[in-house]
């Protein structure tokens, strides 16, 4: 049973797009998101520099657009399940039929704009810890008035709130936590500290018209499969200010029977957790079309085209 996923924010890096334009009708797809949008996708994604794709209302429709760019270049699959991580889940909403492209590009715009403006109030940021007990370590953070933004499982918490407070963190790490790793986003994600973004997304989801998802779509919020177009985009708007469970998505990716996992590009971090977590999984990542190939492979062997 093959299970698609999409990564979350940070995962962008200066160039990453270059090499996927040169797939038959990847430009032209890109153009026109980017008029629907207002964006010049190609531009931030072939020739912007680090700290221009940083920008959260930019970084998150670049993901997206980079993450359906990719899975429609594996052409016709359809995976046993679908996931995304953070500002991925509307990635995978798209690949499960909840949303069309476009639609899901128009939601992600609104996302990244909102949660840009969230996080100019206060300087915020986020860390990863690496190594630990989990209760331990989600007991220091709320010590230091920090959230568990991002409970990842393999030995990975997200820990984010005010520059502050991440300050006291690198200089009184909780017990067996190896290193503290800043990321490279803007902001606090999937805290409080985001509030302003929810009622914001909420106008926007009203606009839409979501469908029931055509394959299992695994929630971030709880690890649960969600039936219910309607509830997906629910949980869209509400997650921007609460915590990714993506521990738990891994726990029902084991249980479904999941047999392989592919990250679309830019792929990396999701399928390094998975290593850990479900041994005995065959992962991938798509970070170039050189990966193509031994993805479809992988799909001819676990997945249905």
């Amino acid at each position: 049973m093959l299970v698609l996923v999409a990564p979350g924010q940070g995962a962008q890096t200066p160039g990453f797009l270059t090499p996927w334009l040169d797939l038959p009708g990847a430009a032209e797809r890109l153009a026109a998101w980017s008029d629907a949008i207002g964006l010049d996708l190609a531009h931030y994604g072939t020739q912007a520099d680090a700290d221009a794709i940083r920008d959260t209302a930019v970084a998150q429709p670049l993901l997206v657009a980079a993450g359906l760019l990719s899975a429609a270049a594996l052409g016709d699959v359809t995976p046993g399940a679908v996931a995304g991580h953070s500002v991925g889940e509307i990635t995978a909403a798209a690949f499960a039929g909840v949303l069309d492209d476009t639609a899901a590009l128009t939601l992600v715009r609104r996302r990244g704009l909102a949660m840009a403006e969230a996080a100019a109030v206060t300087q915020t940021g986020m860390s990863a810890l690496l190594g630990g007990d989990p209760d331990t370590t989600v007991a220091h953070l709320e010590k230091l008035g920090l959230t568990p933004a991002n409970v990842n499982g393999a030995g990975q918490i997200v820990a984010a709130g005010t520059l502050e407070q991440l300050a006291a963190l690198e200089a009184d790490k909780p017990e067996g936590v190896r290193r503290v790793v800043a990321l490279k986003v803007a902001g606090a994600f999937h805290t409080h500290h985001m509030a302003p973004a929810v009622d914001a997304l909420a106008k926007a989801a009203e606009e839409l018209t979501p469908a029931d998802p055509r394959v299992t779509y695994v929630s971030n919020r709880d690890g649960q499969a969600v039936a219910s177009g309607a509830e997906v985009v629910s949980r869209l708007v509400g997650q921007v200010a609460n915590p990714v469970r993506w521990d738990l998505c891994m726990e029902t990716f084991r249980e479904l029977g999941a047999t392989a996992l592919i990250e679309v590009c830019p792929g990396g971090t999701l399928t390094g957790l998975a290593k850990r977590a479900l041994p005995g999984v065959p992962t991938l990542a798509l970070k170039t079309p050189d990966d193509l190939d031994a993805a479809r492979e992988l799909i001819a062997e676990h997945g249905a085209a």
